[in-house]
């Protein structure tokens, strides 16, 4: 009788929470929007109004296109389970990204003062707090020629595939209830300071140490990158790690459906139809390319068949590496982008001492490293006020960004690790030997896929 209390009680918790939120949704006073922040709807953009939609669009389509990609990785008795652990990301964070998730990353900035200015680690959570304020007028510091309310579900999107990047670490044994608790936490203490600290105009890692980036390859992939690490390393190994892919098909038209929403990803990154935007679209597109045919090219050096994982894995890792600098860099230089990540990666993919992690689908290998990567290449190419080392900004930039990449390398991974404890601290994180042979479909879902 205690252990089915204990099970209902796992669930009903989540369950209240939605009630709550509910009933406060109701009773909310919304907040009128303070004056100073906002322009008038004269200084709305009818095309950038429309481009931005179509990204958000895009990135949305992103993390159904993730599942597939994922789903199709796996072994047979996992299909659902691993899709479904991307797809329901969608339900959860735009739920925390409403409620307090936006204010937390774009809200007023509380940090540090340094020679008088005043730089964030993290926003002020009642600024924004059930998208109060959150409105039709453009914000005039964020996003001048579109509404806040746009800019705010743009941004919801990037937090929403960022955890569900990291289920392919520990696909095929982990709970399904414990994921939802970990995406939660982990949108709040990890991805939240990391987006404020690089995208608030006034955020400590981009206003005071100069980081450039463009889209996302910091804040999205490092930290899901290094999540993937220590999600690997706290679940440990599975009892059978090798298998073949069940539905390659599947995994062609995930890497489709990502390519597709990542100029959504990557273009709407400009916040506007301009040339920035045309600029970042062909940058996606040519590093991709590239990171695809160089993989594909350096399995059959290395002894191994041309396959289509393999292709549809380099064009990922091209995708992942020009993320930060889609719009800093030319198309020439988004060539080298891809060429030089992708041998990177490939090896890391295919390196013994990580093998022996058994991080599942290699998300570190692709995101982790593909992030770190185009972290340094950006400091190095990026064409933005002279900053770059090859642009005439010596070595400043670069150094910056060494500094932080370790920085945000180390709160990753070892704040992912603490948030995977606290979890297991109130339930357990991996299933049963028994529920992970017969497969977590059937055990977790009740579903089975044919």
């Amino acid at each position: 009788m205690s252990k089915i209390f204990k099970i209902k009680l796992k669930w009903l918790i989540p369950f209240f929470i939605l009630v709550i939120l509910g009933l406060v949704s109701v009773f909310w006073k919304t907040k009128l929007p303070k004056v100073e922040n906002f322009g008038n709807m004269t200084d709305i953009v009818g095309a950038d109004v429309a481009w931005l939609l179509t990204s958000s669009c895009l990135v949305l389509l992103m993390t159904p296109g993730l599942s597939f990609f994922y789903g199709g990785m796996v072994g047979k008795k996992n299909v659902i389970s691993t899709m479904l652990q991307s797809f329901v990301a969608l339900g959860v964070i735009a739920l925390v990204w409403v409620v307090v998730g936006f204010s937390l990353s774009f809200g007023s900035p509380l940090g540090f003062t340094i020679d008088g200015k005043h730089f964030g680690v993290i926003g002020n959570p009642l600024d924004y707090m059930f998208f109060d304020q959150v409105n039709a007028l453009p914000h005039l510091d964020m996003a001048g020629t579109i509404p806040f309310v746009l800019f705010a579900l743009f941004q919801m999107k990037f937090a929403v595939i960022t955890p569900a990047i990291i289920t392919g670490s520990f696909a095929e044994r982990v709970r399904f209830i414990a994921y939802l608790f970990f995406i939660v936490l982990f949108s709040l203490f990890i991805y939240t300071p990391l987006c404020h600290m690089i995208w608030h105009p006034s955020g400590l890692l981009g206003a005071y140490f100069g980081i450039k980036d463009f889209a996302g390859g910091t804040v999205v992939h490092m930290s899901a990158g290094f999540a993937a690490l220590a999600g690997a390393m706290y679940l440990g190994k599975r009892k059978q790690q090798h298998h073949e892919p069940t539905n390659i098909p599947f995994v062609l038209l995930g890497t489709g459906m990502l390519w597709f929403g990542w100029f959504g990803f990557n273009a709407g990154s400009a916040l506007a139809a301009n040339s920035s935007a045309a600029i970042a679209f062909a940058t996606t597109t040519i590093a991709s390319a590239m990171a695809m045919m160089t993989w594909i090219f350096l399995d059959k050096i290395k002894g191994r068949k041309i396959s289509a994982l393999g292709a549809c894995i380099g064009a990922v890792v091209g995708l992942v590496a020009i993320t930060p600098a889609a719009g800093f860099v030319s198309v020439a230089e988004s060539i080298f982008f891809g060429f030089i990540t992708a041998v990177v990666s490939n090896y890391f993919m295919h390196w013994e001492k990580l093998k022996k992690i058994d991080d599942t689908l290699d998300v570190f290998a692709c995101h982790g490293v593909g992030g770190i990567m185009g972290m340094i290449l950006t400091a190095i190419f990026a064409n933005v006020e002279g900053a770059s080392l090859l642009h005439g900004g010596g070595w400043p930039l670069l150094f910056s960004h060494l500094l932080v990449l370790v920085g945000v390398a180390a709160f990753s991974f070892f704040g992912s690790l603490l948030l995977y404890k606290v979890v297991g601290l109130f339930i357990t994180f991996r299933v049963s030997e028994e529920n992970e042979e017969k497969g977590l479909d059937i055990t977790q879902h009740n579903e089975k896929y044919t």
